[in-house]
């Protein structure tokens, strides 16, 4: 699926006309699916016209993906002014979709489909109710529904995908009345969203409210280090009333044993105050924890450490805190200043599930059980190289599932640069194409520079055992054992933590010392690129051979090649932050 979301649609035809609208269109004729949110509406249409007679706004022109073979015409409401809330509002819809009335979405500056009636591969899925103000002879179309070949095309004139509880306002100000009127009909909102996207021919989860926070547990295998950070949290920190702690954006409130522990009912995720039990008595019961034994934990733990030939357990994961449903390990940590400022080294915050989990790039998404996150904290000098720890910690990932036990060797897991995992899809499993793949899993490295060192948090995700929305590590262990016969048992979250840890504890120990040296042949044997030919966007769309990593700063390198497979000199080096790398197209180009 394509998705061209709101802003300026010119920006979007300097990089896309020609060669980019033309692979759009084939995409979506071919089966493909397309939505355009406001100025994607006006990019999608046959011609756009905006403030047409307004010398300092008018856009206006054909475009040329003509999924909607007509005008695209707006502001349907006057006000709009670029980069600010003026002329926004809550518009109010009317559509023969069955969901709560009155149906309201955020506007900004978006069109109204001309003549949307009388084109027949056009459906109209909801119309303005309040008279537009721009000329429009027929129905006030404000979202259709396209038929382009075999595919569709959903254009919106409004915004059905702004969840208004994301939307901050300034007191007092007209936005903030039309924010509260979203909030009070958001209901209506989401299942108009649905109709929309089953409409477009998608697979939509049914309704579901957001899962409420459950408490927070602090538990340790060193209770010298569990009492060291109890005392800085209680006096570098310091109470604010009676039991609460200000971590610097969220706020706990401290439980000492856990007699009162009870699940939480919290509406607000982000502003909530979290229940912290600390654990230095006693541990949980495995029934308050019912996703993560922390018993068996720490016990995988000791014996994950032991089976690397340590007689004791390692600083990284022998302090954490477990909950079952918070709101993002990585911003638990990193949006926490005065928090992570006083974690010690090792120190992991672990999640069954996130609902505001953060990826690369800013993504935040909900995951399900099944999924295997964590954050863990690192404090480490200025003076190290910390763009080479993605690959130690993807490295350690497949380690651990690889290393899991006996046979476990086997299962079809491996890396794409910089950090993604990926793993044969369970259909495909007799098959070694890049096709074959899906991704599973990645990794989030994040840093700040306190007291001349790196306070660095590393949030990973793999998929466990969770069915969607690609596969998971379970689920080809589970097709492995019918197609071969073998009788791998399902890997155990609590286990599979305390491998990855120890074995990243083992790698960062000598790569300390030695650089990443030592781990370049077992990066190489567990990623995906050795040889690959790809084509950079670059002038000229050079051809290229990847020929590895740089050892120093994790560059990936790629030699030129003529057109008759001949190397020509020209060597590239790629920064993991500034590219993307499509790897089934074997496509490098710079990130938008």
């Amino acid at each position: 699926m394509v998705v061209i979301p709101g802003g300026a649609d010119l920006a979007v035809c300097s990089n896309l006309n020609g060669t980019g609208n033309q692979k759009i269109r084939q995409f979506v004729s071919g089966g493909g699916k397309y939505i355009g949110f406001c100025s994607g509406g006006y990019y999608a249409s046959a011609r756009c016209e905006f403030e047409v007679g307004n010398p300092n706004k008018e856009v206006s022109g054909a475009r040329e993906l003509k999924f909607f073979p007509g005008i695209a015409r707006g502001a349907s409401f006057k006000g709009f002014e670029y980069g600010t809330e003026d002329g926004t509002r809550p518009t109010k819809l009317k559509t023969d979709f069955a969901v709560q009335k009155p149906l309201y979405n955020y506007y900004n500056g978006g069109a109204v489909f001309i003549d949307a009636d009388k084109h027949p591969n056009t459906q109209i899925l909801a119309e303005y109710e309040e008279p537009v103000e721009v000329e429009c002879p027929g129905p006030q179309a404000a979202v259709i529904l396209c038929s382009v070949g075999q595919g569709k095309a959903l254009l919106t004139g409004t915004h059905p995908e702004y969840n208004p509880t994301l939307l901050e306002t300034e007191p007092g100000t007209d936005f903030e009345k039309s924010v509260k009127v979203l909030k009070e009909h958001d209901a209506a909102r989401l299942e108009f969203m649905r109709h929309c996207l089953r409409s477009l021919g998608l697979k939509v989860n049914e309704e579901s409210t957001r899962p409420a926070l459950t408490p927070l547990v602090l538990i340790s295998r060193q209770k010298e280090q569990l009492a060291q950070l109890v005392n800085d949290m209680e006096h570098k920190l310091g109470y604010e009333s009676e039991n609460i702690i200000d971590l610097g954006k969220d706020k706990i409130r401290v439980h000492k044993t856990l007699d009162k522990f009870k699940q939480s009912d919290l509406s607000d995720p982000e502003t909530a105050i979290k229940d912290f039990y600390i654990c230095d008595a006693a541990l949980p019961k495995p029934e308050l924890t019912p996703y993560f034994n922390t018993h068996q934990y720490l016990n995988d733990l000791e014996e994950a450490y032991k089976e690397l030939g340590y007689s004791s357990v390692g600083e990284l994961g022998s302090t954490i805190v477990y909950g079952e449903v918070l709101t993002s390990s990585s911003s638990l940590m990193m949006y926490n200043t005065p928090f992570m400022r006083i974690l010690p080294h090792g120190f992991a915050i672990i999640g069954t599930m996130q609902v505001a989990g953060r990826g690369r790039t800013g993504n935040v998404w909900v995951n399900p059980k099944g999924v295997f996150a964590m954050t863990l904290f690192l404090k480490m000098p200025l003076t190290t190289p910390v763009v080479l720890l993605q690959y130690l910690v993807s490295m350690s990932i497949v380690q651990a599932v690889q290393t899991y036990g006996p046979g476990y060797d086997k299962i079809p897991i491996r890396l794409k640069w910089p950090n993604d995992i990926y793993i044969l899809r369970p259909d495909c499993l007799n098959k070694t194409d890049l096709d074959s793949y899906t991704k599973i899993g990645g990794v989030l490295v994040e840093t700040a520079v306190f007291e001349n060192n790196y306070h660095i948090a590393i949030g990973t995700g793999l998929n466990l055992f969770n069915q969607g929305p690609t596969t998971s590590v379970n689920t080809v262990i589970g097709e492995m054992n019918k197609m071969l016969g073998t009788k791998l048992k399902p890997i155990a979250t609590e286990k599979l933590t305390a491998k990855y840890l120890s074995i990243l504890y083992t790698m960062l120990e000598r790569f300390k010392v030695d650089g990443m040296e030592p781990f370049m042949d077992l990066y190489y044997k567990q990623w995906l690129h050795s040889g690959q030919k790809v084509t950079l966007d670059h002038p000229g769309s050079p051809k290229a051979v990847i020929t590895g990593i740089s050892k120093e700063f994790g560059l990936l390198t790629a030699k030129e090649v003529d057109r008759y497979g001949n190397f020509t000199g020209n060597t590239f080096e790629l920064q993991p932050d500034g590219n993307a790398f499509d790897m089934f197209r074997g496509l490098i180009s710079k990130k938008l």
